[in-house]
């Protein structure tokens, strides 16, 4: 069983889904999604967004560049803490980062998990060595048979990782990632036309949505 003894809490991300801490103790970090202080009404949606997480992590295994699963609970995952700057703070211009980040992305791939989420930028780390890591995991997809529409989310991952590449290492893009970029796939033509717009009204408007999990401890405290 995973208990150590707690020294210090601190919220990086709290949303209808619930919420996200570090914790840090003697020992080592770690994080702890909660999907007990998500709203009533939504709790159902949190845990299985939790328990999605936990699948897509556990079939990652101890892959270097990823949280690692240590305990999972009805309402509670625990993982693995990873040290280094969200991308926004650290502004990578090294190509290297980015090469070195798509290869970890095809590894996510080639065990058949989509992250999703990468066109936050919290989400994707450079540590202290220049290496990439990616974190939040609550909208991957575990599919081991990696069919067709698996293949589009992959698309869309490695897409919004050139975007990235675009904002910090424009003129390192390939004549490849530039087509890539050029031609979204059908699933995110309709996403950014109709869904999206909706999306970011009702989360940032609204609802006042904050997404720190990247920020805690790297120089942009809450």
């Amino acid at each position: 069983m995973y208990s150590p003894t707690m020294t210090d809490s601190r919220l990086l991300k709290k949303d209808l889904f619930g919420e996200i801490r570090l914790i840090v103790t003697a020992d080592e970090p770690y994080i702890i999604r909660d999907s007990s202080a998500a709203s009533d009404w939504i709790r159902w949606l949190a845990r299985y967004l939790l328990r999605r997480e936990a699948r897509a992590l556990a079939a990652l295994g101890n892959l270097e560049g990823v949280p690692h699963i240590q305990r999972i609970e009805r309402d509670r995952l625990t993982r693995g803490y990873l040290p280094g700057a969200p991308m926004h703070h650290a502004k990578p211009r090294d190509p290297a980062y980015f090469r070195a980040a798509a290869r970890l992305l095809r590894r996510l791939h080639r065990v058949g998990v989509v992250h999703n989420d990468l066109a936050k930028e919290p989400n994707l780390l450079v540590d202290e060595n220049g290496s990439p890591a990616i974190i939040d995991f609550q909208l991957a997809w575990y599919a081991p048979k990696r069919g067709r529409w698996f293949r589009l989310l992959a698309y869309e991952d490695l897409r919004h990782l050139l975007k990235h590449k675009r904002s910090y290492c424009p003129r390192y893009l390939t004549q490849r990632e530039r087509s890539i970029l050029n031609n979204p796939s059908l699933p995110s033509r309709i996403f950014m036309s109709t869904v999206k717009p909706a999306y970011m009204f009702v989360t940032r408007r609204l609802l006042g949505w904050s997404d720190r999990e990247g920020a805690a401890d790297r120089g942009d405290r809450s």
